[in-house]
């Protein structure tokens, strides 16, 4: 990539923002420099627009191969860009096969190359029976893996038992790979459908909180008893927030995030019938949303990430708006950081908690605390350039994803990413993709 260098008002380090030039080499950082500093050169001007680390989200579902219908890595990774993205992981399913064996682990592969315009790792999956899957697939370059407590809504993804992940928990603790848990344990009781399938506070309470609080807590145990890296993705309730905080007491190896969507939206807003508001564990009242938001801000909650879970609009069930039948998931990847940054101002936070909740800490789940999520010499030039102080409104036009459907249109959001460099290359530039398939493949 050619060298250059970005100069704003606005660079956000690790250790402050502070007015500065960006020095890009070779596809990475060299130096940042004083505002005023000399360089050789072509040098891009940012003004007074932000000039943060690209983010990163470790929560995506892309679907390929498998799901010609749905979201796949083109449409995916070119939201990504627009969003300031520039790092992903996808998860072991919706695609079709599952990413629980290296076999299926090849048919993804093989589904990449012309459609990463993003870096992107993935996740392999722990379902019952393939415990002797789990060393070929680190061997041949996953992250980590994922296990769901509670049916995942795909059949051939079924739930990880308490002895699945017994006999597999050592063997990632070995390697220092982490076990991303879906935590719900889950009653078969299906009586809840019997009632209005259109009132969303009758799908609320078909989730309850307990059930989140006790899969937390066997995993906490599990964590104890293996020495397993245990991340609880997508935390909805905030009872389990005590349990999880003496846990990190302890020492254990645990980490978590939380969602977007439980951070903007409450249940007490949401109208029956908008299915596009479903997702599992379900977006919770404005009283515990903020005991998360709390938790957030005072680190207790590492980071957020999207679950980008896209399908197509059929499956969300719009014009039936049945809760009972809906697809459970939110289309937000595009909009992760402005949907985040819009919800974080009005409660003082800044452009460096962006950047630690988005970047710098999703890295370290993904071992790449030291090569990504963070504007230093020697990280890779993977940047956005912000306006953190424009507003726009969501249309369905204006997003990339291939499908439509999401809870944020219609909702005006601040922070304008107005463009993403990858690699020192820029990729993006409001509002069109100007760079493809520059995304790498990212391995252990």
């Amino acid at each position: 990539m050619p060298d250059f260098a970005i100069k704003s008002k606005k660079i956000v380090t690790p250790t402050g923002i502070r007015p500065g030039v960006v020095r890009i080499e070779g596809g990475r950082i060299a130096a940042v420099l004083p505002h005023d500093a000399p360089v050789d050169g072509p040098v891009t001007d940012a003004g007074e627009w932000a000039v943060l680390p690209g983010l990163i989200d470790p929560h995506v579902h892309l679907n390929e191969p498998g799901r010609t219908d749905w979201e796949g890595f083109d449409t995916g990774t070119r939201a990504a860009l627009a969003g300031g993205l520039t790092t992903l992981v996808d998860m072991p399913l919706n695609s079709s096969p599952v990413t629980t064996s290296v076999a299926n682990f090849e048919q993804k592969l093989a589904a990449t190359p012309g459609q990463l315009h993003v870096n992107c790792g993935f996740w392999g999956g722990i379902v019952p029976g393939n415990a002797a899957e789990v060393e070929p697939l680190i061997a041949r370059g996953v992250l980590g893996f994922k296990a769901f407590l509670t049916h995942s809504g795909i059949d051939d993804f079924p739930n990880a038992t308490e002895a699945d992940l017994r006999a597999v928990m050592p063997v990632l603790a070995r390697h220092g790979l982490p076990l991303l848990v879906h935590c719900e344990l889950s009653e078969e009781d299906d009586a809840w459908k019997q009632g209005d399938k259109r009132s969303y506070q009758n799908y609320l309470a078909s989730r309850p909180k307990r059930w989140e609080d006790e899969a937390i807590a066997l995993m906490i145990r599990l964590c104890r008893d293996t020495g397993c890296p245990v991340h609880i993705v997508h935390l909805s309730s905030a009872d389990s927030l005590a349990q999880l905080a003496q846990a990190k007491a302890e020492g254990l190896p645990l980490t978590v995030e939380t969602g977007q969507h439980y951070l903007f939206f409450n249940a007490e807003d949401l109208l029956d019938g908008q299915t596009r508001y479903k997702c599992a564990p379900p977006i919770r009242e404005r009283a515990n949303n903020e005991q998360l938001w709390q938790a957030l801000q005072t680190g207790l909650i590492d980071f957020v990430a999207t679950d980008h879970s896209p399908a197509p609009p059929a499956l969300k069930q719009i014009d039936a708006g049945d809760f009972t039948t809906a697809w459970g998931g939110i289309a937000s990847l595009q909009l992760a950081l402005p949907a985040l940054w819009t919800a974080a101002q009005p409660r003082g936070a800044t452009l460096l908690d962006l950047a630690r909740w988005l970047s710098a800490n999703p890295a370290k789940l993904i071992g790449q605390a030291h090569h990504r999520g963070r504007i230093e010499p020697g990280y890779a030039a993977d940047l956005l350039v912000l306006d953190a102080d424009a507003t726009f409104t969501v249309t369905e036009a204006g997003l990339q994803h291939r499908h439509k459907v999401s809870p944020y249109v219609g909702e005006t959001l601040r922070g304008v990413v107005e463009q993403t460099y990858l690699a020192g290359a820029l990729a993006y530039q409001r509002p069109d993709v100007v760079r493809l398939n520059q995304g790498q493949i990212l391995t252990r």
